[in-house]
């Protein structure tokens, strides 16, 4: 089904590796950032990969002959299990500051790596890559939020209804689980690929000895997609400490297998709420792991509602993360109990709203909470549009600022 999918980060890190001595491509294991990587190496690369034993045992003993580069640009695949690396690189890019010395990848956020010594600060620069989007899929480019700022789209978008959007999910964007046409030989992929994170890359983190624990919070995590972060139920469901717990928890999101939306709080509203919301980084993964039917999904509001709203998440993190700089992402919700799934914030201080549905119908009252916030906390202080985003094919305008729009403006042009 895949041949060879050009990813959107391809052009923005070959400009980085003009500018900056090093570059890092972050993102979970069989994302496809070796495949990234390639696809941006020139004939002047020097490709290492630390999934190599012969490699990672020359780079533990001596990183900094590993690391010696006197030219071109050399890619080191999964550094983060070899952490002194980064300092061998530190000392050589301090004597030569040429740009494009090194291209690392990592499936795990080496910013945060326990092991880490020196940030590398002023000296390299950071990318995440998902698992495949739509859009990616399909080649078409990550327009949706400069369309959604100017409030540009068709009246209509077609060819993706509730049980089209859900086959989408249920797949997921894992290239090697992508590829496969049958249910469920996916399912088969996701569980093996988590089973052998939790047995065998997330010890290169830390000395994580129970597997079994790692593999009842991956479940019960998945559960909570979507839900407001509540660390003493979800730890009450353990048979573990309290510091077991978070060490465990801080792993998965070490290894973007989870990860979280924090909330919007640039307001003097005294009700605003403060908890980050907790998101599964692939909708495939998820349904594998908690055993989901699609058919049985469908007819659920309350699975359906959390599969939606998951797989918009990692939609609209994917574009967010191409302009990280113009864009971010925060959730809302007050103890007033006014709730707004995404709201997004550029540069200029503009925002939109979004609050997901999976129906394929919707009405007035879908917007209530954001004609609240837009009346309440904006107060015209500057400009807001609401979306509400569904599974039908119109697109609706309640008004100039309050619109409801198919999912599939997502990742169609």
């Amino acid at each position: 089904m895949i041949k060879e999918i050009q990813r959107w980060q391809v052009e923005d890190i070959q400009k980085a590796l003009n500018t900056w001595r090093v570059a890092v491509i972050s993102g979970a294991r069989q994302s496809g950032k070796t495949t990234l990587a390639n696809q941006i190496a020139g004939k002047n690369c020097t490709f290492r990969t630390l999934d190599n034993n012969v490699s990672l045992n020359m780079a533990l003993e001596d990183p900094r002959e590993f690391v010696r580069n006197p030219s071109g640009t050399m890619i080191i695949d999964e550094v983060q299990k070899a952490p002194l690396l980064l300092n061998e690189i530190k000392i050589a890019v301090d004597k030569d500051s040429r740009p494009g010395q090194y291209l690392l990848t990592g499936s795990a956020n080496i910013q945060t790596l326990p092991k880490i010594n020196d940030s590398l600060a002023g000296r390299i620069t950071h990318r995440r890559l998902r698992p495949l989007t739509q859009g990616e899929i399909l080649g078409v480019k990550p327009i949706f939020l400069e369309k959604a700022f100017s409030k540009k789209f068709p009246l209509q978008i077609k060819g993706y209804n509730k049980s089209k959007i859900f086959d989408l999910a249920f797949r997921g964007g894992y290239p090697e689980a992508v590829k496969k046409n049958d249910e469920r030989l996916r399912k088969q992929w996701h569980l093996e690929y988590i089973n052998s994170l939790i047995n065998r890359d997330m010890r290169d983190l830390e000395n994580l000895k129970r597997q079994d624990v790692l593999s009842d919070l991956v479940r019960i995590l998945a559960g909570w997609s979507s839900k407001f972060m509540d660390n003493a139920k979800i730890g009450g469901q353990l048979a573990v400490s309290k510091p077991t717990f978070e060490t465990y928890l801080n792993a998965l999101e070490l290894m973007f297998v989870f990860e979280k939306a924090l909330p919007w709080t640039k307001t003097d509203y005294e009700y605003a709420g403060k908890k980050p919301k907790f998101y599964s980084t692939d909708t495939g993964l998820m349904v594998s792991v908690l055993g989901w039917n699609k058919n049985e999904v469908l007819l659920d509001p309350d699975r359906s509602g959390k599969l939606m709203e998951t797989f918009i998440f990692q939609e609209l993190s994917a574009q967010i993360d191409i302009d990280k700089y113009d864009y971010s992402l925060y959730q809302y919700r007050d103890h007033k109990k006014h709730e707004i799934d995404f709201i997004i914030e550029r540069t200029d201080n503009s925002l939109i709203g979004i609050e997901v549905k999976a129906s394929h119908s919707i009405d007035k009252s879908d917007f209530e909470p954001q004609i609240w916030f837009r009346d309440n906390i904006i107060k015209g202080s500057r400009e807001y549009t609401g979306y509400v985003i569904y599974s039908g094919e119109d697109v609706l305008r309640y008004s100039k600022d309050m619109i409801a729009l198919p999912a599939a403006a997502l990742w169609t042009e």
